[in-house]
């Protein structure tokens, strides 16, 4: 293991499910690369898999949904990326609502932000969506400890990395 790879391993960020509306579909995935990335103007990438159905779907939209999941939150988890949109039907096990922009929301997330895709970025096999963050909500009275990827232990993703 490379001192790059072993200086990876030590991180553990915050996992969130990203939603898409767009050409009459939509889709959702588990993402583990998410951030903002800007302070004036405020801006937030979240990175989609070329592979992945949520990809496919996020180029058509307008605006994407990301969510943020509690600790407790394993089945959620596990469905948005342990499964694929290209074979499941993912909304159809959860309850969910249209929000801002045609977005969709889920109503489990302790947390969510709708942003307008401003621009697009290749990192190689994933593309950086750059987010001007709009509208945003808030499970009240929910614990704000968060999914991170070490709660992920045992999920697979649902479709292949390599």
């Amino acid at each position: 293991m490379s001192d790059a790879d072993a200086f990876v391993d030590r991180l553990d960020p915050e996992l969130c499910v990203v939603t898409a509306e767009g050409g009459g579909e939509r889709a959702g995935c588990l993402v583990g690369f998410a951030s903002q990335c800007s302070i004036r103007p405020v801006r937030y990438v979240v990175w989609l898999s070329k592979v992945n159905r949520t990809y496919e779907v996020a180029r058509g939209a307008s605006h994407l949904a990301v969510h943020l999941l509690g600790r407790d939150q394993y089945g959620l988890a596990r469905l948005f990326g342990g499964e694929t949109g290209h074979e499941t039907d993912k909304f159809a096990a959860v309850d969910w609502r249209r929000g801002p922009h045609g977005t969709v929301v889920l109503g489990a997330a302790r947390a969510w932000l709708v942003g307008r895709v401003v621009s697009h970025l290749d990192g190689g096999d994933h593309v950086g969506f750059v987010l001007a963050p709009e509208v945003a909500g808030e499970d009240e009275g929910t614990e704000r400890q968060v999914f991170r990827l070490s709660d992920a232990e045992g999920i697979d993703p649902g479709h292949p990395v390599d």
